[in-house]
């Protein structure tokens, strides 16, 4: 009778190890095409699941490999969600991500490739030139490589991602990362300007042009267009700053999101909304808010984002 060879704990243990280790890129992989860390966690867990029925050690390059799965799997989910999001009440904005302040970001591209702002931009790029972009530009893949993931020939990658490089570097806008000391030093700036209930004092520190756009999808309290200008802003924030002394357990905590200063809020028992700054020239450019209480889990676990 032929033997039966029994694999043993350390091989079965490979494949999931392999995955574990690249779980931070294929992560940075699924929420820059998909702008959701919920639905990138979906992707990474189906991916897993064909990852573990794969022979893993017949894979040469587990880099590519799965970075195909979870391209693949992201643009799934990317495209029915677009065929929902007609129904969204008022702006939609990214959801953000609590990263990891203890990682450096002398890496501007990545540090930049999942801030609010290029996620935006991102969003206004059709699902395959998304990928394209994500792929080629943030993560270096060969134009091949590319192709073989989403089933395209070479050159019609290369073309769509001169396409789709010139779209973003039309409308990105400027980038200064923040690690926790600079989060620090602008939120807290920022929160004595509000509280102070000095309009003058708030001003300071917004852009003339500055935007405060909010995401509730109608399901908290926020306004439902974007507000421009800085006095108009100043007013909206001076009456935020006063929230605190009319609810209960008003916390406020300063964070890093999305590479970017953040605070977050909690009250009434519960996460309430997470406020990112996006910085130009050292000014508030623009205040992105989520309200959406579906889209406020991202930020209570700590990402880590690699490339």
């Amino acid at each position: 009778m032929r033997g039966r060879s029994t694999m043993t704990g350390a091989e079965s243990d490979r494949p999931a190890a392999r995955f574990a280790e690249l779980r931070p890129l294929l992560f940075t992989v699924a929420y820059e095409i998909l702008g959701s860390a919920a639905d990138a966690d979906d992707v990474l867990q189906e991916s897993y699941l064909r990852w573990a029925e794969v022979d893993a050690d017949s894979i040469s390059d587990t880099k590519a490999y799965l970075a195909k799965v979870v391209t693949r799997q992201a643009l799934n989910a990317l495209r029915s969600r677009s065929r929902r999001r007609e129904d969204y009440v008022g702006p939609w904005l990214p959801e953000p991500i609590l990263v990891d302040a203890r990682e450096p970001v002398d890496d501007l591209v990545l540090a930049e490739s999942v801030s609010t702002a290029m996620l935006i931009v991102l969003e206004s790029l059709g699902p395959e030139e998304r990928a394209v972009f994500v792929l080629r530009e943030v993560f270096g893949f060969a134009y091949k490589e590319i192709g073989e993931m989403l089933s395209r020939p070479a050159p019609t990658v290369r073309q769509i991602a001169h396409r789709a490089r010139s779209h973003v570097e039309a409308r990105r806008p400027p980038f200064e990362p923040a690690d926790s000391a600079r989060a620090t030093a602008v939120v807290d700036a920022f929160l004595d300007a509000a509280e102070s209930g000095e309009l003058a004092t708030l001003m300071t520190m917004l852009s003339p042009d500055v935007v405060f756009t909010a995401d509730s999808d109608g399901k908290a309290t926020a306004v439902r267009r974007p507000v421009e200008g800085a006095p108009a802003v100043a007013r909206m924030l001076k009456g935020f700053a006063r929230i605190g002394a009319v609810v209960d357990d008003y916390r406020t905590e300063i964070a890093v999101l999305n590479n970017l200063p953040g605070l977050v809020v909690r009250f009434d028992g519960k996460l309430q909304g997470a406020f990112t700054f996006h910085l130009v020239d050292g000014k508030i450019d623009h205040i992105y808010a989520m309200r959406n209480p579906d889209k406020l889990a991202g930020i209570e676990q700590l990402r880590s984002i690699a490339r």
